[in-house]
């Protein structure tokens, strides 16, 4: 039995994946997933207008339908699935046993919505933190100080 800890840390636009073995074992990257359209800016990731409507009877009036979240927001969606699905295959490998997640409060609960359940079942803490932007190093130092490893 593999007795790995994934620590996942991530934003919408970039994620690491450490990986420890116990107390003594100091964290280490093992993947890394670069996701640059979750920098880009809304117009920069709309290709066209906003869909129109007609009410009844309306024919010459088109009314623009909003979208229900933004370019931004589905980007980070899409990635936050992609990890999600990521995270299923590693444990259906049996590449890890425990989890924990670092990420800001937003994209944690992104992440939180399309993780299977038995993803959910392995994880042992979760940080609401920004530091995805830190280098490996000073990531595994946060990793070690944060994260139960007994």
């Amino acid at each position: 039995m593999n007795h790995a800890i994934w620590i996942l840390v991530a934003d919408s636009s970039r994620a690491k994946i450490f990986e420890t073995f116990g107390p003594a074992d100091l964290a280490h990257e093992i993947e890394e997933f670069p996701h640059p359209e979750g920098r880009a800016h809304n117009r920069d990731l709309t290709t066209d207008a906003q869909g129109r409507y007609y009410g009844k009877g309306e024919r010459q009036q088109g009314h623009v339908a909003p979208p229900q979240v933004t370019p931004t927001e589905h980007e980070a969606e899409l990635f936050a699935k992609h990890l999600a699905d990521h995270l299923d295959k590693g444990r259906t490998a049996h590449r890890y046993e425990r989890l924990c997640i670092i990420a800001p409060p937003k994209f944690l609960g992104m992440l939180r919505n399309h993780l299977d359940h038995e993803v959910e079942k392995l994880i042992a803490a979760t940080s609401a933190k920004d530091i995805s932007w830190l280098d490996a190093r000073s990531i595994a130092g946060f990793i070690s100080g944060t994260v139960p490893v007994t």
